[in-house]
């Protein structure tokens, strides 16, 4: 038998597709701060009671989900991976989630190298030694899975956290 979810993640149910019917007077922007308190409050509960491990696997597969789900979204029409770096960078822009770009693109398309500047989750927190854009990590992940029918691992190799002030990843084909 199968379960009943209640939040089942579908773009239009979930995200909304009319933001100008969901929010007419504030329309569709928040503070970065509003994203940054439901996040690491949620982060902290999750870790509280499954630990960092198990946390950073959950945000990831999120990561994953939406990443897909944008991918469906605003870059679908994609054919190359030149007209991709331009549909996220462009996406990126326009929702203001961090300024996207690529460093590296190997010819086969199996390893690239990004880097996304005045990223959301992190750009001008205390550095901590630690990477923390695990969420971003699977956004990345999710959107090559969905453009090249490839599996792909994306980790975080330098953050503003770490003193760099710049978010690097690097995937590669697993």
């Amino acid at each position: 038998m199968k379960t009943q979810r209640k939040y089942q993640f579908d773009w239009d149910n979930t995200v909304g597709s009319n933001m100008e019917q969901a929010r007419p007077n504030l329309g569709p922007s928040i503070r970065i701060e509003a994203y940054r308190l439901f996040q690491f409050t949620l982060r902290d509960v999750l870790e509280q009671n499954f630990g960092t491990k198990t946390t950073d696997m959950l945000f990831r597969e999120a990561g994953g989900l939406a990443g897909k789900a944008f991918f469906d979204r605003f870059l679908k029409d994609a054919k190359d991976v030149a007209s991709l770096t331009t549909k996220i960078q462009d996406s990126f822009n326009t929702l203001k989630m961090g300024i996207f770009r690529v460093e590296l693109a190997a010819e086969d398309h199996s390893h690239f190298v990004f880097t996304v500047d005045e990223d959301l989750d992190c750009s001008g927190l205390p550095d901590t030694s630690d990477v923390v854009c695990v969420y971003d990590e699977g956004f990345i992940q999710g959107i090559l899975k969905a453009f090249s029918g490839k599996d792909f691992k994306v980790r975080e190799i330098e953050c503003w956290c770490t003193g760099a002030r710049t978010c690097r990843f690097e995937a590669k084909v697993c």
